[in-house]
């Protein structure tokens, strides 16, 4: 197993014991992200915070050699996932382009961060990997 650290953000894993990405098997399994900003704060517009979260998924994929267009699969934690799904799908798809991932949608009452609307898991494969 390789540990994938993204630089500036070595702190969390001594905080809150966790890599953020990790390569196995030849795949790439990044944590889950929120769409925190830089300064800790969580804007209260919903597609400012998917934005946000989709830009931190693309730092973990980076950190990995990995990109967007590596994801074989996403998993989204959503609070009001109803409410803000249409939000959600109009970010995703200027992320996210065809061939598509893999992807879940999961209601969740709250997640770790206090306001975050959405957290997002991924799996990537690396370019040139011998998995396809």
């Amino acid at each position: 197993m390789k540990r994938h650290i993204p630089e500036g953000l070595e702190r969390f894993e001594a905080d809150w014991h966790f890599t953020h990405a990790v390569e196995a098997r030849g795949l790439v399994f990044c944590s889950g992200v929120t769409g925190t900003s830089v300064n800790g704060r969580v804007d209260a517009d919903p597609a400012a915070q998917f934005h946000q979260a989709f830009e931190h998924l693309r730092v973990y994929l980076e950190a990995a050699g990995c990109s967007i267009d590596g994801l074989v699969e996403i998993t989204s934690y959503h609070v009001g996932l109803r409410e803000h799904l249409e939000a959600f799908l109009a970010v995703k798809d200027l992320w996210i382009e065809p061939p598509y991932p893999a992807w879940s949608a999961i209601g969740v009452s709250e997640l770790i961060t206090p306001g975050a609307l959405v957290e997002i898991r991924a799996v990537a494969e690396p370019p040139g990997s011998r998995i396809s």
